[in-house]
């Protein structure tokens, strides 16, 4: 591919001794500058290239320096260059690789900029770049140039030039760990010098000049300075340099002009977490953009700086700074990192005594925490002490304790701190991003924000704290569980970072106020528990008490049942809106009025139908609670309460179908929680005074029902006497008068005597019999007798309204033709010779009573001319056909019945056949149709046939008419 290299016409032996001289020189050279020229000789001598160039590598920079060599103009500028390498250049595939590469010409080799105008120049082609190389470690590389095309080097010519790389990387190698070696040892002295100088020195500042000046010694930089760092404010001050020793931190000089934390972000980052920050030529341990700031602000090009930290905080740091690019050594790192360290050592002695005192007081202030554990004091007594001390101590603006509500799911502020012209924060914070509370779950100190513009946690906190010139805050949690219910927050108006001792103070402060706030919380809660059973207590034996009849009893008793209910809470209002169903106003009970501003007139007119608070209250299952700008201008012409109020109502009722009583209303401040266990206990006690009411009102109604029947039976029952006794007086005197001579006469006149004496013997046997209650008899009758003796009772009513009556089922078929006019319009009811053998059994006085009650009503509700039907028909439970017909009838199906029906036209309203219902719930108290006649009559005829074993049901059918529908025993022999 190319032509070998021309070489010198020598012999093989001086060739060979030419190699042992300079391997020789090689061996016993110490000097790099020294042993580069030699090699640059040899080749020169023995190797016909007109370019040569040999370089050395710094690995830790990715750098080459070039050494000298030879070109064909004898320009040597460009072969003492530096090279930076980069990613697909040929020299750094040489130097990585670490093998020879060759290049035919090296003036189109695109891979090699720099050099493809060096060869231009020289008119160099072929090229060949080999390593210099020891142990698998590049040490420099060296360059051959020819002005002929090619690349080849011959097996001879090869091996010389390697062995004479592989002396010279062996000898720099060597030299290399020596110095390295000699730079150690070199820097254990000066530090060991400094430590013994820093023993004898009495102030920091005098150590602080001795360790500038010791460190500028042995790095030798431009400058050298120590900066200190204030944590109230965070920025950094220039206290001691080698320039300007012992500055102040007011120092109007530009070198020791404050530098904050924010113009140093990364910087004073990777300072806080111990970390040496190096920027050098073409390296740092920074990102490229802030390194470049940074430089521009310290107005270097060069920076190597290390903490100065105690107990894990950030006092500062020492810094060399260099006006051109330099490369920071292993040695000048060690050195600067030590020196700094042995600063660490030093710093506590400049406050040992505040130090102690310190310490003295933070236990003085956690012993007084921990003493509010156990003392009697009011929680704000406690933590207004505690807080006092902390802010002091901390230099911070608040001091907010923080409770999780877990029903409005935020954070709200049980207590704060604040000097007098800061006002206290009002809103609530949001429930933590799980994030942060994951975090402030694993903690186990207290978390620092020291610039709440840049910090992402507790991000959702930040607007509201902003808002409120809060910049900087520490965060504790008091309390250990999953979503910590207590928060310990310290803030600051400005940025600023807090040591690790105070952070530890206040994580130990925080977990003793959650303590106390536990044990307060549990105290509360066991003295909201007693007031609660003692309410309890209270109210029930209130309401068990016996009542009287007089209303100022009532009222007094519902008066101190709604003390008891406000006591649970604390109300300073707490009234009743009661009613007695059916009635349209409300009256006013007052219970508990303990502010004036609260206020109540008693005297107004209160609609059930139209106020706001009772139908509110009514349409709610339970109670309800809302705020006083939710009332209608109505409600607050009668209520007179503070804007800033909240309100609770609940329905005096017992159950969803029974009529409410009345309405309970409390109203509170609205800055006070109602608690949910409160609420509960609020909701079972006026739930126990509803069915308070509710018994004592059906007791009056049922005791005021039952005096007035009490009289009305009193007085029939006299009556009755007086009637049975003016009869039986007349029946005696007729039998004593005889009887008339006149046949036809004296038929009729034993007729109405013998009706007249069964008359006074039914009478005289309900008098005996049913003076208090009935008594029920048994005896059987046919069906058509039934009958006929019910449809003459109503013949009367029959002609005037000119019904028609038709009897179906007792054998006679349904069409018939006119009835004769003495048959009061009755059609269907068979002769004596042709009725039906079916007989009923029972009380017949009183099945009797039944009927015509049904037959009236069913005159009373037909219109004039229309028709009356009456079906009657034998049901056997054997038959499924008759089973299924009468699924609804109940126990009386086990045996033979009668089925008695009654049919007309008429209007009967739906909420009737709804409360005539055996199964419909029926609220004593409601108004109701059955309290009055005709369905006060129907309601006892259905009681009373269920007492002689039968039942009476009413329904319509889908043709609009209405059944009354009887079923009644047969009589045993009939079946």
């Amino acid at each position: 591919m190319g032509q070998p290299q021309p070489q010198k016409p020598i012999a093989a032996e001086q060739q060979i001794l030419s190699l042992g001289r300079v391997l020789q020189s090689l061996r016993e050279e110490d000097d790099v500058d020294v042993l580069i020229e030699t090699t640059i000789s040899y080749l020169k001598e023995q190797f016909d290239y007109k370019l040569i160039w040999i370089a050395l590598y710094d690995r830790l920079n990715h750098i080459l320096f070039g050494k000298g060599g030879i070109t064909p103009d004898r320009d040597m500028s460009f072969l003492h260059q530096r090279v930076v390498l980069s990613p697909g250049d040929l020299l750094e595939q040489v130097v990585i690789e670490q093998h020879p590469l060759g290049v035919a010409d090296l003036q189109t080799e695109i891979r090699a900029a720099e050099w493809r105008k060096i060869a231009e120049k020289f008119h160099i082609q072929g090229t060949i770049i080999l390593p210099i190389r020891y142990k698998d470690r590049c040490l420099g590389l060296l360059l051959l140039g020819s002005e002929r095309w090619g690349y080849l080097l011959t097996g001879e010519t090869k091996a010389r030039l390697m062995m004479v790389l592989g002396e010279l990387g062996a000898v720099l190698y060597q030299n290399e760990t020596h110095k390295q070696q000699k730079q150690t040892r070199r820097s254990d002295e000066p530090l060991l010098e400094l430590l013994g100088n820093l023993r004898t020195l009495s102030n920091l500042n005098q150590r602080l000049e001795a360790a500038v000046q010791a460190t500028h010694k042995f790095v030798s930089p431009n400058r050298t300075n120590v900066y200190w760092f204030e944590r109230e404010g965070r920025y950094f001050w220039c206290r001691m340099s080698n320039q300007l020793v012992k500055m102040d931190r007011n120092s109007t000089s530009q070198q020791a002009a404050g530098m904050t934390v924010q113009e140093l972000s990364d910087f004073y980052y990777a300072l806080a977490v111990n970390e040496i920050v190096s920027i050098g030529d073409a390296r740092s341990s920074l990102n490229s953009h802030f390194t470049a700031k940074l430089l521009q602000r310290l107005k270097v090009r060069s920076l190597l700086a290390a903490p100065i930290i105690w107990q894990k905080n950030l006092v500062g740091f020492l810094a060399v700074e260099s006006n051109e690019p330099r490369i920071w050594t292993d040695t000048d790192r060690n050195f600067v990192q030590g020196v700094a360290g042995l600063i660490s050592l030093v710093v506590p002695t400049e406050s040992m005594e505040s130090t102690i005192k310190q310490i003295q007081e933070d236990a003085q202030l956690t012993s007084q925490v921990a003493q509010g554990i156990y003392s009697e004091h009011d929680l704000q007594i406690t933590l207004h002490s505690c807080a006092k001390r902390v802010l002091a101590r901390l230099g911070a603006t608040r001091f907010l304790l923080l409770q999780y509500d877990s029903e409005q799911k935020n954070y709200q502020f049980t207590y704060q701190s604040q000097p007098h012209n800061r006002r206290p924060l009002t809103f609530t914070l949001h429930a933590l991003k799980e994030l942060d509370g994951q975090l402030l779950q694993s903690s186990t100190q207290a978390l620092e924000i020291e610039n709440l513009d840049e910090d992402l946690r507790f991000f959702n906190w930040r607007p509201s704290l902003l808002e409120n010139n809060v910049r900087s805050l520490l965060v504790c949690k008091c309390t250990h569980e999953h979503i910590p219910a207590a928060l310990l927050v310290i803030t600051h108006e400005t940025y600023r970072s807090w040591t690790t001792l105070e952070k530890e103070l206040l994580w130990a402060v925080s977990q003793q106020i959650g303590v106390i706030v536990r044990q307060w919380q549990l105290h509360n809660r066991t003295t909201q528990q007693q007031k609660t059973s003692q309410a309890f207590e209270q109210c029930l034996r209130i309401l068990t008490q016996s009542q009287n009849s007089i209303e100022v009893e009532k009222k007094h008793l519902e008066h101190t049942a709604l003390e008891q209910i406000a006591s649970i809470l604390g109300c300073p209002l707490a009234l009743m809106l009661s009613w007695t169903p059916g009635e349209s106003w409300a009256e006013i009970i007052p219970g508990v009025i303990d502010n004036s501003q609260f206020g109540i007139f008693s005297d107004a007119f209160i609609s059930i139908q139209t106020e706001a608070l009772i139908q509110w209250a009514l349409a709610t299952e339970t109670y309800l609670t809302l705020k006083v700008d939710n009332l209608p201008p109505e409600t607050r012409k009668w209520l007179n309460i503070p804007d800033k109020s909240q309100i609770l109502v609940m329905a005096l009722r017992t159950n969803a179908d029974y009529e409410a009583t009345g309405v309970v209303l409390l109203v509170d401040y609205q800055e006070r929680r109602w608690s949910e266990q409160n609420l509960s206990a609020i909701a079972t006690l006026i739930s126990q005074l509803a069915w308070w009411r509710r018994q004592k009102q059906i007791t009056r109604l049922l005791e005021s029902t039952t005096e007035e029947l009490r009289q009305l039976n009193w007085y029939k029952h006299r009556r009755l006497e007086e009637i049975q006794r003016i009869t039986a007086h007349s029946l005696k005197q007729i039998h004593d008068l005889g009887i008339p001579a006149n046949e036809l006469t004296q038929m009729r006149y034993q007729l109405l005597l013998r009706q007249l004496d069964h008359t006074a013997t039914s009478m005289s046997g309900m008098l005996k019999l049913e003076h208090w209650q009935l008594h029920i008899s048994w005896e059987t009758m046919p069906i058509a007798s039934l009958l006929k003796r019910s449809l003459e009772r109503i013949e009367n009513q029959l002609k005037q309204q000119k019904l028609w009556i038709g009897v179906h089922g007792l054998g006679q078929p349904i069409d018939e033709p006119e009835a004769p006019k003495n048959s009061s319009l009755v059609r269907g009811v068979p002769s004596s010779s042709a009725q039906s053998a079916m007989a009923i059994a029972g009380d017949i006085v009183k099945i009797e009573l039944v009927i015509h009650e049904l037959l009236v009503t069913a005159c009373n509700r037909s219109q004039t001319g229309s028709r009356i039907d009456i079906w009657c028909r034998r049901l056997d439970p054997s038959k499924p056909s008759d089973t299924k017909h009468s699924s609804t009838t109940g126990g009386s199906e086990h045996q033979t019945s009668l089925e008695l029906s009654i049919t007309y036209n008429g209007a009967i309203e739906p909420q009737l056949l709804t409360e005539l219902h055996n199964n419909t719930p029926k609220d004593v108290l409601a108004p109701s149709n059955l309290d009055q006649p005709p369905a006060l009559h129907l309601v006892i005829c259905q009681n009373l046939v269920q007492e002689l074993g039968g039942e009476l049901n009413f329904y319509q059918l889908p043709d609009n008419r209405v059944v009354s529908r009887l079923l009644l025993p047969l009589a045993i022999h009939d079946s």
